[in-house]
């Protein structure tokens, strides 16, 4: 694992900064969402190396095609994504989680390897949650509640389908292998990563049938909350590892 010092703040501060001028000109963000995302890359780079800015460029990726295919589709149905892209509240609450994971990596450089596999699995749920439920209001004729398995229409909170949950599942895998073939985190970590963002992607749709649509949780609240569990069940599973090891 690459320290902070070896990394170079310069390098990670200018790359950061071109990320956020390129999302702010693609129009996926504002500005304040701009300077969230390049906060996260800068932290991201500085715990886990210059090649850590790599899964974040994919979940990047992934999401903006998502988000924009089928958008004719979507304003039909009312459920396109408002113009300006995401705001800083849309932005932290799906990457907070992977800064605070690096920032922690910074401070406690003896735990860094497994904070950079939360951090990594943050980006996969961030990324299989958008993908899963762009792909799903695009393409999906018939979804169902997640709980009830009763019919309703796309953009429902806790919908699920078929076409989103396995781009979803898609998505959360290839952020997760990017970062191991990258070299952020060991290739052994690459299942965990992505079956921890699938299992994450579920328990926002699960939350987004109950207590959002209750009114008891907001959208940036269940994204938020989503990304923490995926990180703290890919952290519990990479401890009982290492206690079986033991």
């Amino acid at each position: 694992m690459t320290s902070f010092h070896q990394t170079g703040v310069l390098p990670a501060a200018i790359i950061a900064f071109g990320f956020a001028i390129l999302a702010r000109l693609l129009r996926s963000v504002t500005e304040g969402g701009a300077l969230a995302g390049a906060v996260v890359a800068f932290l991201l780079m500085n715990a886990g190396g210059l090649w850590a800015f790599v899964p974040l460029i994919v979940v990047f990726v992934l999401t903006l095609l998502a988000t924009r295919w089928g958008a004719e589709r979507k304003r039909d149905m009312g459920v396109a994504e408002r113009g300006g892209g995401r705001n800083t509240r849309q932005v932290l609450a799906n990457l907070a989680g992977a800064g605070v994971c690096a920032l922690a990596a910074l401070l406690f450089p003896r735990q860094s390897v497994l904070l950079m596999v939360g951090a990594m699995t943050v980006l996969a749920e961030a990324a299989a949650d958008t993908v899963s439920s762009e792909v799903g209001q695009a393409a999906a004729s018939h979804p169902r509640m997640i709980l009830s398995f009763e019919l309703t229409k796309p953009g429902t909170n806790g919908a699920v389908s078929l076409e989103g949950t396995l781009a979803g599942c898609i998505a959360a895998s290839a952020v997760a292998w990017t970062a191991a073939l990258v070299g952020v985190v060991g290739v052994r970590w690459a299942p965990a990563i992505a079956c921890a963002g699938i299992a994450g992607m579920l328990f926002d749709s699960i939350l987004g049938a109950s207590l959002e649509n209750r009114g008891k949780m907001g959208n940036d609240a269940v994204n938020f909350v989503s990304t923490v569990f995926a990180a703290d069940l890919v952290l519990l599973t990479a401890l009982l590892w290492q206690r079986s090891a033991l």
